[in-house]
């Protein structure tokens, strides 16, 4: 987070999320830091990352995820979110190739289906995201609408355009705040009322996606908030809601008839110098079951696994090993995603546009 903020509220705020801070100075200055929740399965819920992905599917997508990040330190950060995405109009691209069909001695989703791909035709899709994010006694609670169009550029590519609008509301459980009788909590933190208010939250999004890779663009906390400034006063500056940029591609291709691999990048960027970079790499058999490893630079190394239970029903686990200082402290973070298809007529076992 960007912050101006006295010696006292720095405290405060460098116990909620140690690691991800720079070095403080005892005077006035400037944090900044992730605001976005890590996704460790980003890979298999784009939606959450792009709102450009909504509709993409012929049918409702519905993930729900928990994370755990850090285990073992008291006060670590842990993100739940529901997300639903559907087009307005279900039109019967995929009738050709139906996934469905499992003739024998062949794979349904091999090479031959995707040599035959067809961009889907123009739709919009709608979605809805709610999500909660939990540090130490901070806690970010969000809701947010979505509307995407989805434009076929060529006859086996399609670029899609999405925003995102809804609420944000960041509050602190001041009871829980104590730094002892020398250092009472700093009087911005209990008496601001910049802290518990609703907050405008808007996200945008451009999706390029083809048979066989995709490309994205998304602009998360598009419109700037108010941060806090204590020392004889309490005062109020721009800032506290930093945009961040996510830049995500990916390209799918086989090593078999059966298997196939989807390297993947996530750059994020904070304003003004902050970065990030995820790398993933998921193994498919089928469109069955799926193993998958990351790198998330100087931060740690990530394993993720997951099936499809039925047609309907598909759940996904990773675990990540953290690098920094905190592998001393910390057990690990743990994710677990759970998906469901909804009116999915053509019995697809598998994303026929994202993999």
């Amino acid at each position: 987070m960007q912050f101006r903020i006295s010696y006292n509220l720095a405290r405060f705020i460098l116990l909620l999320r140690p690691a991800i801070f720079v070095p403080v100075c005892l005077t006035a200055f400037t944090v900044t830091a992730q605001q976005r929740p890590h996704y460790s399965q980003y890979i298999l819920n784009t939606y959450i990352v792009n709102p450009a992905v909504a509709g993409i599917e012929n049918y409702t997508d519905v993930k729900l995820s928990h994370r755990h990040q850090w285990a073992g330190l008291e006060g670590a950060p842990v993100t739940t979110y529901l997300t639903i995405h559907t087009p307005l109009k279900k039109d019967d691209y995929g009738r050709i190739t139906p996934t469905g069909l499992q003739p024998d001695g062949e794979n349904p989703r091999g090479q031959a289906y995707w040599q035959n791909y067809e961009a889907p035709p123009a739709h919009s899709g709608v979605g809805l995201t709610i999500l909660n994010d939990r540090a130490g006694v901070l806690n970010r609670f969000s809701a947010s609408g979505t509307f995407a169009y989805h434009l076929p550029v060529s006859p086996n590519t399609t670029l899609s355009m999405g925003v995102s609008a809804g609420i944000a509301q960041l509050s602190v459980q001041t009871g829980k705040l104590y730094f002892g009788t020398a250092n009472p909590v700093d009087p911005v933190v209990v008496s601001s009322n910049e802290l518990n208010k609703l907050k405008p939250d808007v996200s945008a999004g451009l999706w390029l996606y083809s048979a066989d890779w995709f490309a994205g663009l998304a602009f998360h906390q598009i419109i700037p908030e108010r941060t806090i400034q204590s020392a004889d006063t309490i005062n109020r500056q721009q800032g506290i809601w930093i945009p961040h940029t996510f830049v995500t591609a990916g390209y799918r291709f086989f090593l078999n008839d059966d298997i196939s691999m989807l390297p993947s990048v996530m750059v994020r960027y904070i304003r003004p110098m902050a970065m990030g970079i995820d790398i993933n790499s998921k193994l498919q058999y089928r469109d069955v079951i799926w193993l998958g490893a990351g790198y998330r630079f100087k931060d740690g190394f990530n394993a993720m696994t997951g099936f499809n239970i039925s047609k309907t029903i598909n759940i996904g686990y990773s675990y990540d090993a953290t690098t920094s200082v905190l592998n001393t402290v910390s057990h690990g973070s743990h994710e677990i995603l759970i998906g469901f298809v909804l009116g999915n007529r053509f019995g697809d076992t598998c994303p026929r546009n994202i993999w």
